[in-house]
Order: structure tokens, then C-alpha cells, then sequence
């Protein structure tokens, strides 16, 4: 089996690049995200849930997820949290997932934390425009997540701009390789697609090879 991990800012099209590259994998390839990992808060309100910084690292149980990926390497199946963005809540629902060859975790947070990171077999970094990320975050949070313009402003100033410079962007260090533009950069998802096909062709002892020439 083979991990990897995709981050990048908010709205940096991380997403588009891993279900891109899910798709061109097809059933070999499955997707885990990081989002369905924030904590449940059961025992919070929802006014007490939305003063929560949901862009901090302790925001997530990462814990769960590393626990999950091992999992996944023995073979086990896992049940994902199902994460509500409108109620800032994880519902009572999970969601299966069996173990493939390759395995995409994605998410702004997962190379921040050394344990989360240790598990990766490839590290990408998706890094696009700070104006292209919040264009993208407020179409999507007003269209999908149910939030105000003015919601996803403060929210942005407050919480997603700070945290992105303290965890998010020193993340990118530890990439194996950095990604400009996310899914639109048809020739990344290309060179990236290639070197996991030639994991699944001629087996793990031959990924780092692969990675060396790319670089």
C-alpha cells in the first residue's frame, strides 16, 4: 500500500488534485479526508462549537487518522467520520472505507504534524495564489456550507489567514514535491499519476526511484 499525503491552503484546489488523481487511478486509489477528523464536540452547543478555531491543529483528531492509516496497511477496513459543516458537528453516520494500493489523505493540516507526516509514503504540497485561495473559499462556503459573506470574511481575518502562515505554508517544507495551481496543473497530475502507476506496476521498492528522477 501506498500513502499519500496532500496539503495545501484553503481553497488551494488540494481536493480537485486528489480526486483528479483518483481518477485517473480508478478503483486502486481511495481518498481520505482530513476534514471528516475534526473533533465531534458532542458536549458543546452550536454557538460554543463556533468560537472554535477549526484552522488550529488541535482543531482535528489526528490521532483517529493515524490509527485509521495503519489500519488500512493491515489490510483492516475503517469507518470515516461523516463531518457537518453547516452544524460544525460530526453526525452519528460513518462511512466505510476498504483498503486499496493507494490511499490519498487531503487536507490543509497534514503535513503540520510530525506523527500524521511519519505515515506518508509521497508528501505534496498544492501552493496557489493567496487571492485565488480566498476567491475560492467564499464560493464555496456560501454555495455548499451554508455561511455569509461576512461569516466567511471574519472567519478568514481571524482564524484561516493567521493559521495558515503559522502551520499551514511552514508545512511545505517537508513536501516531496510542491504543486502550483492544484488540479489545474495538468502536467503535476500527470507526472504524479505516472509514478503511482509505476508503484502499482512494479511494487513499492521502485517509488523511490521514481521520485528521484522527478526532482
Amino acid at each position: 500500500m501506498l500513502i499519500v499525503g496532500i496539503a495545501g491552503g484553503t481553497g488551494s484546489g488540494k481536493t480537485t488534485f486528489a480526486r483528479a488523481l483518483q481518477t485517473s487511478m480508478g478503483e486502486d486509489c481511495v481518498i481520505v479526508p482530513q476534514d471528516s477528523y475534526y473533533v465531534a464536540h458532542t458536549e458543546l452547543t452550536f454557538d460554543e462549537r463556533l468560537k472554535i478555531n477549526y484552522d488550529h491543529p488541535d482543531a482535528l483528531e489526528d490521532e483517529l487518522l493515524i490509527t485509521h492509516l495503519r489500519q488500512l496497511r493491515q489490510g483492516k477496513s475503517i469507518q470515516v467520520p461523516v463531518y457537518d459543516f453547516e452544524i460544525y458537528a460530526r453526525t452519528r453516520e460513518t462511512t466505510q472505507v476498504l483498503p486499496r494500493a493507494i490511499v490519498i489523505v487531503e487536507g490543509i493540516l497534514v503535513l503540520s504534524n510530525p506523527r500524521l507526516r511519519d505515515e506518508f509514503d509521497l508528501k505534496v504540497f498544492v501552493d496557489t495564489d493567496p487571492d485565488v485561495r480566498i476567491l475560492r473559499r467564499l464560493i464555496r462556503d456560501v454555495r455548499q456550507r451554508g455561511r455569509t459573506l461576512e461569516s466567511v470574511r471574519s472567519q478568514y481575518l481571524e482564524t484561516v489567514k493567521p493559521m495558515h502562515e503559522a502551520f499551514v505554508e511552514p508545512s511545505k517544507r517537508y513536501a516531496d514535491l510542491i504543486v502550483p495551481e492544484g488540479g489545474h496543473n495538468q502536467v503535476a497530475l500527470e507526472t504524479v499519476a505516472a509514478v503511482l502507476r509505476q508503484y502499482l506496476q512494479d511494487g513499492e521498492n521502485r517509488l523511490t526511484a521514481s521520485t528521484r528522477e522527478m526532482e
